[in-house]
């Protein structure tokens, strides 16, 4: 019976804010409101942390969908850039292939002079 008796009483000293008003309270007010700082300082820092996590899975994403279009057209530029695709764009313009080969134009350096003057 006092056991249950001195626990109703603790509780109503705590909810009635008598608890507050102690010695042994009031005298580690400090360490208190220390601890309470790092309690909000530690909660800040997790939601921070959890901030900063979702923005790099973010960008992961972003980057690797960025990578999947990089080869997409890397694709499909090496298909148009081959001969017979840059062959039948030409065709469009009138355009058409030569059939001689590509060759080497030798010239010396008096020649280029005697050009130029």
């Amino acid at each position: 019976m006092k056991k249950a008796n001195r626990s109703r009483r603790a509780v109503q000293d705590f909810l009635g804010g008598d608890y507050l008003s102690k010695e042994r309270v009031t005298g580690n007010i400090f360490y208190i409101l220390y601890v309470a700082l790092l309690a909000m300082i530690y909660i800040g820092n997790t939601y921070y942390t959890e901030r900063k996590y979702r923005d790099i899975e973010r960008t992961k994403n972003e980057l690797k969908e960025l990578h999947y279009q990089y080869i997409n057209t890397k694709s499909t530029l090496m298909f148009q850039g081959r001969q017979s695709e840059i062959l039948k764009r030409a065709q469009t313009y009138g355009l058409h292939e030569t059939p001689l080969p590509p060759f080497k134009i030798l010239y010396s350096g008096e020649e280029l002079k005697r050009i130029l003057k």
